[in-house]
């Protein structure tokens, strides 16, 4: 998921569709170079020349070598967010609203399996568990405005960051169990991995939006369910 997922201006200029290019550029390279050398082993100057670009315009793009892999991270959780406010406009559900793996929005089959490695290599290195970690931090702040947009809450309501949490560490946890499962031809695709996880999601959040408008409901596992102010 510029590096914040989520934001909806519309199709970007030119420049800065050139400038996104670039950095998914590097994010594959340095993907590719961590999986065959290590992280420790690369350089910032490896990345650089294995994309064609010089290390001072890398390090325009990238506070660290580790951050390098970090838009193969925010592609797909762009993609979550306006499929998310898409559900809110009328969706008719939200297993069936979110995007797969194989659609076409989302990254294709190299990248894909770049994104696998770069979740196995979370977690034994410290530095790219902490780029992992810090996108979907950042991700959860933009899933709460969606959803308080869907609800017409404050995305500063407890229940709405309570939501967009558990939407999030889903969605994480998904993708995590889809990258950690062993290499094998009949191991769930990562498809399977996030429906199931947002099954768990659509009870939650399917209340919220069947709720009569101007008195939302909000349901909480353990409290009940209570109107919304």
């Amino acid at each position: 998921m510029g590096g914040q997922p989520g934001s909806r201006t519309g199709r970007p200029p030119l420049t800065e569709r050139r400038r996104e290019a670039t950095r998914m550029e590097i994010a594959d390279e340095a993907v590719r170079l961590f999986v065959a050398q290590g992280v420790a082993a690369t350089t910032a100057e490896d990345i650089a020349s294995a994309a064609g670009v010089s290390t001072r315009t890398l390090w325009r793009y990238f506070r660290s070598k580790e951050e390098c892999a970090r838009p193969l991270l925010t592609a797909g959780l762009e993609l979550v967010t306006e499929r998310l406010r898409d559900y809110w406009s009328g969706g008719s559900s939200l297993t069936r609203t979110m995007p797969s793996a194989d659609d076409p929005g989302v990254i294709g089959t190299r990248r894909l399996e770049a994104l696998r490695d770069l979740i196995r290599l979370s977690r034994d290195e410290p530095g790219m568990r902490a780029v992992w970690l810090e996108t979907h931090f950042d991700a959860e702040a933009v899933f709460a405005a969606a959803i308080a947009e869907g609800t017409d809450r404050p995305d500063t309501d407890l229940a709405v960051r309570l939501e967009a949490g558990m939407f999030n560490a889903a969605l994480r946890i998904a993708v995590e169990d889809w990258a950690l499962q062993p290499d094998r031809t009949d191991g769930p695709p990562l498809r399977e991995s996030l429906a199931q996880a947002l099954h768990v999601m659509t009870e939650l959040i399917d209340s919220e939006r069947s709720a009569t408008p101007g008195r939302r409901m909000i349901h909480l596992p353990g409290t009940g369910t209570r109107p919304g102010p």
